[in-house]
């Protein structure tokens, strides 16, 4: 497995990988209509394109046999009043193709992301995670994170509650 840096080339598998692990993992547990806006307004060739651009955005792509698998996507500067640390990272997105989960993908990408924090002198990643995704919850838990608060992601029209959890490096 090779994890590297996106770059602008990858707006358009950015936006098909997004958009297809997004509804692979939350399409059951959400109506259509909800699921179609959401991917909408966050995973089309044009907002990956801008997100690549974004100096604060970083992305780590996964890939197996040159075949892109999984990504993360970093974002300095965003914050939540419950985060304690003083340079923290947030993983807005930790994705894995759904045939690939429990292969190591993810445990890679959360290695690269950590690294790359450590890099780059933080001492916080935080991430949001909807209440609901106990595989994911457990998953990051087994990396050290630690719940610190709560906030709300819409899905749609449909207000959802996230667990905040941070790690401190």
């Amino acid at each position: 497995m090779k994890i590297r840096y996106g770059t602008i080339d990858d707006a358009a598998m950015l936006a098909e990988l997004g958009a297809k692990t997004f509804y692979d993992t939350y399409a059951s547990d959400n109506t259509a209509e909800n699921i179609s806006a959401y991917i909408g307004k966050s995973f089309s060739t044009e907002i990956q394109s801008n997100e690549l651009a974004d100096t604060n955005i970083i992305f780590l792509i996964a890939e197996l046999e040159n075949r892109p698998v999984g990504y993360a996507k970093l974002k300095f500067g965003s914050r939540d009043e419950s985060i304690r640390g003083t340079k923290q990272i947030e993983i807005e997105r930790i994705y894995s193709l759904e045939e690939y989960i429990g292969k190591g993908i993810g445990k890679a990408l959360m290695q690269a992301a950590i690294g790359d924090a450590k890099q780059r002198g933080c001492n916080s990643i935080w991430l949001g995670v909807w209440e609901q995704n106990s595989r994911a919850i457990n998953f990051y838990k087994k990396w050290g994170f630690h719940e610190v608060g709560s906030h709300i992601f819409t899905v749609g029209d449909d207000p959802q509650r996230d667990l905040i959890l941070e790690l401190q490096i």
